[in-house]
């Protein structure tokens, strides 16, 4: 990009994702998510334990240790995904999501997509890509338009 061009919107708030990711606490993978409404961030969220919890560089990777390979047993690890601490941050603060654009720096898991789902997130735009094909087929079927930048 060159001075004075212009990133598109869906770029911009992607590169904002990218920088939530940036705080994220998780060994493996750094996840970032922004939920958007007429071009202004409601929420930010990121990968990692919960508030008061040691995060995952300090008491280490329960998946890692077990073997557990990406896509599987969510269950089985200290931390919340970015799209799962977007939805409590608006909660907490207040923020109506239903409507909104979440922008990942990856596609939703099948329990975020089910959280996204359930939260009236009507579009999501992600970069990268997760292996989860139960994720992809659920957002469909809800009719939430899912698009890559």
């Amino acid at each position: 990009m060159t001075v004075g061009e212009r990133p598109s919107w869906d770029d911009y708030f992607m590169q904002i994702a990218g920088v939530a990711a940036t705080r994220s606490t998780c060994l493996r993978r750094q996840v970032g998510a922004v939920a958007v409404i007429n071009k202004q961030i409601l929420a930010t969220g990121y990968n990692g334990a919960p508030a008061g919890i040691s995060h995952c560089a300090d008491a280490g990777c329960i998946r890692q240790r077990m073997g557990i390979a990406s896509g599987e047993r969510h269950e089985l690890c200290r931390g919340l995904h970015a799209e799962q601490n977007l939805i409590i941050q608006a909660a907490v603060h207040g923020a109506k999501i239903g409507g909104a654009t979440v922008y990942c720096t990856h596609h939703p898991c099948v329990v975020c997509a089910k959280m996204l789902i359930n939260a009236g997130i009507v579009r999501v735009v992600f970069r990268g890509d997760y292996p989860d094909e139960l994720s992809r087929a659920m957002l469909r079927e809800a009719g939430v338009e899912v698009c890559t930048v």
